[in-house]
């Protein structure tokens, strides 16, 4: 009876991965139910492939409720995160800050209307300012009577320096997702450049979306328009420490236009000319205007306007459903400030060690995970996990992560099967390196925290998804047998 059993599981499971298999490249399928005990081997059928033996793997998968592991393996050893980091940046902020918390930008003046001796805007990092917020404040003004202003003053001093991480891959850095992180932001500190192909022989034609931006970037065009129809080969890099971009390669004739988001290179500088132009336009002059880094006691000035950003609570889904790197740096950046911290990491381990994560149970030089120096166990994600969802703020942190085959990075993974709509998680993505970390609530499974960490691989990130995403299917068809 022993012996027939035995054949049976190993059976059962040859069965399981095959459908596993099929149910990524067609995510309506779904697989069999399988007992807890048989998942290690389930597991590790997947992660033993020839094409992914060679890629390191950190997989902790635990139930929530009773912390029962299920599955380990590395899951003490430290990986580059990506943006896993998030998830640690995420939950101190909204333990210190609360899920109602918003982020002003005052305007202070001297003097009285319809002439300011000065206006000066204090920004603490809002990363939702828009040019439609410039034009907002700027009606705000026009209501107030105010027609001219002698000193216009951009008030750059909240976040101390480096604006941009030292640990950043410089290549990155012309790129909108690794944009300067200061305290007066405007459109997320990005710019988009576009390029068309011309006749064949002759050089691209390239245009910008904010011409104040593009006056910061000098261009070197040496992109050429190709045959129709030949491989893409647009190359876009430039020079460490100098604003300029350098095109280069081929663009077919036959090609759409080539949208590229940037970098916006002095972002106070930016706001600053991009906020006179529209008060130019709404017929305030400005007679000079000038950015500040530097604090300064201004006893003459009277609070005039005074902006909030939407709640916190909002700015998270944005951080992880988005995964954008700008709001993630700014909260750390913060959490700084309002603990009376020297730095964001600071700040995310004080907070951190109050909530039961050590920090010796992972590294951090960012906020993001843009870095590459970033280092976390599965453990620890999947500790921070747990611990956040035994809090109040536990709901709002968990529906800020996206939601598997509905919303964000996870919009178009697990689609047409029993993970979507009960799996809220954060993806991470560098080169070589595919992260999945949250939660599995279904109603007729346990609950179950996991946390996937894959990284140093050759393949590419859409294999290696794949392959997370089969471990995830398998997990969620647990027996108790």
């Amino acid at each position: 009876m022993k012996l027939i059993t035995s054949c049976l599981s190993s059976l059962l499971l040859t069965i399981l991965i095959s459908k596993a298999i099929l149910a990524a490249e067609k995510p309506q399928l779904d697989v069999p139910r399988l007992c807890r005990h048989d998942l290690p081997s389930a597991i590790n059928q997947i992660i033993n492939r020839p094409a992914l033996a060679r890629s390191h793997w950190g997989i902790e998968i635990q139930t929530l409720d009773t912390g029962r592991t299920l599955y380990s393996l590395n899951g003490d050893k430290f990986f580059t995160p990506a943006s896993s980091v998030k998830l640690l940046t995420s939950a101190a902020g909204l333990i210190e800050l609360g899920a109602d918390y918003r982020i002003e930008t005052t305007i202070y003046s001297v003097g009285e209307a319809p002439n300011l001796t000065s206006l000066r805007l204090k920004g603490q990092g809002d990363p939702t300012i828009s040019t439609q917020s410039l034009k907002t404040i700027v009606h705000q003004l026009q209501d107030k009577g105010i027609k001219r202003i002698e000193n216009l003053i951009i008030d750059d001093s909240y976040f101390a320096p480096p604006l941009i991480n030292p640990t950043w891959e410089w290549l990155d850095i012309h790129s909108y997702f690794a944009t300067a992180v200061n305290s007066t932001i405007l459109n997320q500190n990005t710019v988009t450049l576009t390029l068309f192909p011309q006749q064949i022989g002759q050089p691209v034609k390239f245009s910008w979306s904010d011409a104040i931006a593009a006056r910061q970037w000098q261009v070197v065009n040496q992109a050429i328009t190709g045959q129709a129809d030949i491989d893409y080969a647009i190359e876009l890099d430039g020079y460490l420490g100098q604003p300029v971009l350098k095109l280069r390669g081929e663009l077919a004739v036959n090609e759409p236009a080539d949208v590229w988001d940037l970098a916006v290179v002095d972002p106070a500088q930016y706001f600053l000319e991009s906020w006179r132009s529209q008060l130019a336009q709404a017929g305030i002059s400005v007679i000079r205007g000038q950015v500040i880094n530097q604090p300064e006691d201004k006893p003459l000035e009277t609070e005039l306007i005074t902006n909030y950003s939407p709640p916190l609570q909002q700015l998270l889904t944005t951080i992880n459903q988005s995964s954008n790197n700008l709001y993630a740096e700014v909260l750390g950046k913060i959490l700084a400030q309002e603990l009376n911290q020297a730095t964001a990491i600071d700040a995310i381990e004080f907070s951190l060690s109050n909530l039961g994560i050590k920090p010796t149970e992972y590294k951090l030089v960012d906020a993001s995970g843009l870095s590459r120096q970033n280092l976390i166990t599965p453990q620890t994600l999947v500790n921070t996990l747990r611990l956040m969802s035994r809090l109040p703020q536990g709901k709002f942190y968990r529906e800020s992560l996206a939601e598997a085959g509905i919303s964000g990075t996870l919009k178009r993974r697990f689609t047409n099967s029993s993970i979507a709509g009960n799996l809220w998680g954060k993806t991470g993505t560098l080169i070589g390196v595919s992260t999945l970390s949250g939660y599995i609530m279904e109603q007729n499974n346990p609950n179950i925290v996991f946390s996937i960490l894959v990284n140093n691989s050759e393949l590419k990130n859409q294999k290696i998804r794949q392959a997370i995403d089969e471990i995830i299917v398998i997990t969620n068809r647990l027996n108790k047998c």
